[in-house]
């Protein structure tokens, strides 16, 4: 386990999520035709990315869900994220120094579970999952701050047995990249700036991608 600088240009920026999807590819290309290969896109930043990975390692795409777990009345703060299959990570620093109640956190849990099940179906229909179990996944995303978002994923990717995790990411801040690697097989970050505020920061287009950009990214095939 270790985190791999896919260049060691840490001020390095994208034009887009597309962009960074073919840069990580090429860190990935050791992966491609690797049996059983399966890229999953954590919605909605990471399927962008995502689908260029999937493309260029000849591998198929599914998209991943999790959700960040707000503080009560500060919302855009995370004390946790969930994920799909139920991953769960709880920053419990935060929540004891908050004083956030066993109750608040429960429902915060609950209501994000709803909009999971919500967004699987407006993603997938009725579609199932694609199965997991016995493969090497990549796990991508069009960033991480914190981080709490990516370990959900790890754990619940890593609750149905893979052969193997891998992260890929365009950037991230050093110590959330290292504390990815403690959990995942092989961690890719493309760019790890000293002075990280934003995920946004090294993105010139960095839009809101949509739920329709999603369904149509998934409904392209990458294989």
């Amino acid at each position: 386990m270790g985190v791999r600088a896919a260049h060691r240009d840490d001020r390095r920026t994208f034009r887009d999520r597309s962009e960074a999807g073919r840069v990580l590819a090429r860190e990935l290309s050791g992966y491609r035709d690797t049996s059983g290969l399966l890229v999953l896109g954590l919605a909605r930043g990471g399927v962008p990315v995502g689908w260029e990975v999937a493309a260029a390692l000849r591998a198929p795409l599914d998209v991943f869900l999790v959700r960040k777990l707000g503080v009560p009345r500060w919302e855009e703060l995370a004390m946790g994220a969930i994920a799909t299959g139920g991953g769960i990570v709880v920053n419990d620093r935060l929540v004891r120094s908050l004083g956030i109640s066993e109750a608040d956190l429960q429902a915060a849990v609950e209501r994000e579970t709803a909009e999971l099940a919500r967004r699987e179906h407006a993603y997938r229909g009725g579609r199932p999952p694609v199965e997991v179990a016995g493969r090497t996944v990549i796990l991508v995303d069009d960033g991480i701050a914190t981080g709490a978002s990516m370990l959900a994923a790890v754990r619940a990717v890593r609750s149905v047995g893979p052969a193997r995790i891998v992260v890929a990411v365009p950037v991230g801040p050093a110590s959330a990249c290292r504390n990815i690697g403690q959990e995942a097989d092989d961690v890719v970050c493309a760019a790890m700036p000293p002075g990280f505020e934003a995920v946004g920061q090294v993105f010139a287009d960095f839009h809101q991608v949509t739920d329709d950009e999603v369904r149509e990214l998934l409904g392209t095939p990458t294989v």
